[in-house]
């Protein structure tokens, strides 16, 4: 018979850090260990099938949690060890790692442990630290906490460690380190799993029997998702369900998977099944090496090192990104999340007034996004401080590529708000300027276009000065990301209150504010966000916006995905080219996504100096090109390595493919 054919290793797709892992919940039979132990293997060999990379059951799953006194019975703990034996010949062939539980003697101690084994090897005996003794518990009745130093001990045909605190480390990913803890192990308050976490496990897995009352769910789900959190690790749950005793207690199977906060998978209670969920290991290294407060222990683990031959498939990636990763997902929380981003604008600006004793704002307004959100930030900020919005002077500044459209809603917006609106053409002053500096006014090229960024720059300073105000900028964070903005024009304010605030999160403030005015004030919102973004310094055609900012730099949506995974995570072209193949296909060719990824890392090099001198700015998000807090960097800095990244990714074809 024809072998079948394996895919090259040099054509094979890198897993980008990814890795598959599982909860698996089996429905048992209290004290039936061979039963138990076959709907074990069955829940292994699935999670193989599904490309699972490691998987925990619930605790003591091999015997039942709810044995009692059985934990006493010679006859009981030989079936255990016995189950797992065969567990163990029958996956030598499975690329899996798998968390078991079950109780293990040893001496006059028996110890609640997770045996984790793989492929056919069991490679450790976590055992269980903290032993409830409490309510429904009688875990000291039977159990002896683990012991202070691994122990070797002969467990199910091989030689394994026993203890707390074992450290499982993959040799072919240096990123999958895996450490263990059992249940209550969790719910203390110096749990070993941040022990683990400092000396290097990415990957935390719980078998678990944590019975089912009221409100315990929510508590368990935030004890979890919040571990994730404080370790920048992935936590795996495994909890018991249908099977165990209901005596006196019910367990419900509550499965969970968090990463880094947030909650990837939680499975249904009462349901039993495999709860899967793909982590980003990589990810969750960056976050540790950014947080300096982040400290790795100076004291070893005992160590553990397996070899296996488990290989992510990254064309079958479960995990979704956000096309718009700076906007929140959940519509329920978008308009929250709108009114505290604002608020924030807002009380920057209001605190930097207050201090200065300054009454008085100008900023330009054009009928675009940016200047819209300024103004209406700038009037909050007014609110706050009990100041009359007269004080705000929108100065509308047309040239040569302003429409009526534009023109109309700034004037219609700055009167509907009950600020001061004052109309000043630039076109005198830019035609004298081009014929001081002997300029060609027929070739329209960046001098034409800066020189009417730089003169309405000078016109609102010098308003400011008049009036003893703040010039207020409107440039957004996309813009600065790109550098489109003009040196010493719009890229200058006293105080710059959408710096930190991406384009596309420009447009949901702008439309939820549409949607809180109403009115008058909603409707000239609202056709703002239908116009084309332009900063209009080309002549209109048929009285249209000719200039198009996203046929020049390229869609927002697309960068604003960009800079997130580059800011936030640091993450290589390659591996954000092939996470936006992954989000924007349909939507976007490979070919169109790879070119303007090239024009990102292009254009964010090149224009650092732009970013080395802004004015200050309130943070608003987790990102931010602030040459005083989040993004340092020289204005010099090559981009040859990001560049030649992409070329090679190009050369191999793999990124149209």
């Amino acid at each position: 018979m024809k072998e079948p054919q394996t895919k090259k290793q040099d054509d094979a797709v890198p897993c980008d850090g990814f890795f598959r892992t599982a909860a698996a919940t089996p429905c048992i039979r209290v004290a039936d260990c061979k039963t138990n132990g076959q709907a074990v293997l069955k829940q292994m060999r699935a999670c193989a099938a599904q490309n699972v990379g490691a998987v925990v059951f619930p605790e003591l799953c091999l015997t039942g949690y709810t044995c009692g006194d059985l934990f006493h019975d010679r006859t009981l703990l030989q079936a255990a060890e016995d189950a797992l034996k065969s567990i163990l010949a029958q996956t030598a062939d499975l690329p899996l790692v798998a968390v078991i539980g079950v109780p293990v003697p040893h001496g006059a101690a028996l110890y609640n442990c997770a045996a984790v084994c793989c492929a056919g090897t069991l490679l450790g005996l976590t055992a269980k630290r903290f032993l409830p003794n409490y309510s429904e518990f009688y875990e000291r009745r039977w159990f002896t906490p683990a012991p202070a130093q691994p122990l070797t001990v002969q467990f199910a045909g091989q030689t394994a460690l026993l203890g707390s605190g074992i450290l499982y480390a993959c040799a072919e990913r240096p990123d999958l380190k895996i450490g263990v803890e059992i249940c209550e192990d969790l719910w203390v308050p110096a749990p070993p799993s941040t022990e683990l976490a400092q000396t290097g496990a990415t990957l935390l897995l719980n078998p678990s029997a944590s019975d089912e009352i009221i409100g315990k769910a929510e508590y368990r789900q935030e004890l979890v998702r919040t571990q994730s959190a404080r370790l920048f690790c992935t936590y795996v749950y495994a909890d018991a369900g249908e099977g165990e005793s209901t005596t006196d207690l019910v367990f419900a199977g509550h499965d969970l998977i968090a990463e880094n906060g947030t909650v990837l998978a939680a499975s249904q209670l009462f349901e039993t099944g495999i709860l899967t969920a793909d982590t980003d290991l990589e990810r969750l290294l960056q976050e540790r090496r950014r947080a300096s407060s982040w400290m790795d222990s100076s004291t070893p683990a005992p160590t553990v090192p397996f070899s296996y031959s488990y290989a992510f498939d990254r064309s079958r990636l479960q995990r979704r990104f956000a096309r718009t990763p700076f906007v929140p997902q959940d519509t329920a929380d978008l308009a929250e999340r709108c009114e505290r981003i604002l608020s924030l604008q807002a009380n920057g600006l209001k605190t930097r007034l207050k201090h200065t004793g300054i009454h008085a704002a100008v900023l330009g307004i054009s009928g675009g996004l940016d200047s819209t959100l300024a103004l209406l930030v700038t009037a909050r900020a007014f609110d706050l401080l009990g100041l009359p919005r007269s004080g705000i002077t929108a100065v509308s500044m047309p040239g040569f590529g302003t429409t009526g459209r534009t023109k109309n809603n700034a004037e219609g917006l700055s009167r509907a708000l009950g600020v001061t609106f004052r109309e000043i053409s630039i076109s005198a002053a830019v035609h004298q300027h081009f014929a001081d500096i002997g300029h060609d006014e027929a070739v329209q090229d960046v001098t034409y276009e800066n020189s009417q960024a730089r003169e309405r720059t000078q016109i609102l300073m010098d308003i400011a000065n008049q009036q003893a105000g703040l010039v207020i900028g409107t440039g957004d964070l996309s813009e600065l990301a790109l550098g489109w903005a003009t040196y010493n024009g719009d890229h200058m304010s006293m105080y710059g209150v959408n710096a930190s605030i991406p384009k596309t999160l420009v447009r949901h403030l702008v439309r939820y504010a549409a949607q809180s005015f109403g009115g008058e004030i909603g409707r000239i919102l609202l056709d703002v966000l239908d116009t084309p973004v332009s900063p209009e310094l080309l002549p209109p055609k048929d009285g249209e916006i000719a200039q198009k900012t996203e046929e020049v730099v390229g869609p927002y949506e697309l960068h604003d995905y960009f800079l997130y995974y580059v800011l936030r995570f640091g993450f290589s072209p390659s591996k954000i080219f092939r996470m936006a193949q992954d989000t924007f296909a349909g939507i976007y060719p490979s070919a169109e996504l790879y070119h303007w990824l090239k024009n990102f890392y292009h254009r964010f090099f090149r224009q650092q100096f732009k970013r080395s001198c802004l004015p200050d700015s309130p943070k608003v998000g987790s990102v931010t090109l602030s040459p005083r807090g989040d993004w340092r960097m020289p204005s010099d800095a090559s981009a040859r390595l990001w560049m030649d990244e992409l070329e090679a990714l190009q050369v191999s074809n793999k990124a149209f493919r």
